[in-house]
């Protein structure tokens, strides 16, 4: 039998994205290829961590102490 499986490499590991259907034990010969990347655009990484800090209870806070020193800033200026 030939079956062709994505997986994921983890270290010396490879985990499948789906079960290979044979019984424990069975050998097996393996031969792996690497899959292209799409090419990435401008920003890309920015849409990936989106929502990442979002129940962060200490992040909020800071994001809090910088929007209030950055209105002191403006208003010092004029």
């Amino acid at each position: 039998m030939i079956k062709t499986i994505r997986g994921r490499v983890h270290g010396q590991t490879i985990e499948l994205n789906e079960a290979l259907g044979m019984v424990e034990g069975q050998e097996v010969e393996v031969k792996v290829r690497t899959i292209p990347r799409p090419p990435h655009q401008p920003g890309d990484g920015l849409l990936r961590t989106e929502g990442a800090l979002r129940d962060d209870a200490e992040w909020d806070d800071i994001m809090k102490e910088v929007h209030q020193a950055r209105k002191q800033e403006r208003r010092s200026r004029t």
